[in-house]
């Protein structure tokens, strides 16, 4: 049984023992790792996270948004063991719930190429007009 939290405090040690899990740790900066993390548990708008009976993280969904118009997803994981059954989805829809429902908000994220299918299969669409700017210091590591 899983269970799920809106906008659950995470300390950084059990979130980075949960990047370890998951394919999302290999999307982080390695320059100032435990301090942007550290940023990122604290400034999210919206998050829902995703635990097993042991009440360990297995899922997580980031946010920034209006609660008007617009959310951007930031961080989407899903511990390996627990992929494919469904929790991925269940994150997507509670968060575009809880910024304001399907009706008003408009979800974008930026994906890997592994995910793309991942979000296609929720109606997300790939835009040209959608442009993104890449912060000049970050250098690709693995969260272990």
């Amino acid at each position: 049984m899983i269970t799920y939290h809106k906008n659950e405090e995470l300390e950084f040690e059990e979130y980075c023992d949960f990047l370890k899990r998951t394919d999302l740790g290999s999307q982080y900066p390695k320059e100032k790792f435990k301090e942007r993390v550290t940023k990122t548990l604290k400034n999210r708008s919206i998050s829902i996270s995703a635990r097993n009976e042991e009440k360990i993280l297995v899922g997580i969904c980031f946010g920034l948004t209006d609660f008007s118009y617009f959310l951007l997803i930031t961080d989407l994981g899903i511990d390996r063991d627990y992929e494919r059954k469904g929790i991925g989805k269940e994150l997507m829809k509670r968060i575009q719930g809880e910024a304001g429902g399907e009706d008003d908000i408009s979800m974008v994220t930026v994906s890997h190429n592994d995910a793309i299918g991942f979000y296609e299969k929720l109606d997300f669409k790939s835009e040209r007009d959608i442009l993104w700017k890449p912060c000049k210091v970050w250098t690709k590591h693995v969260v272990e």
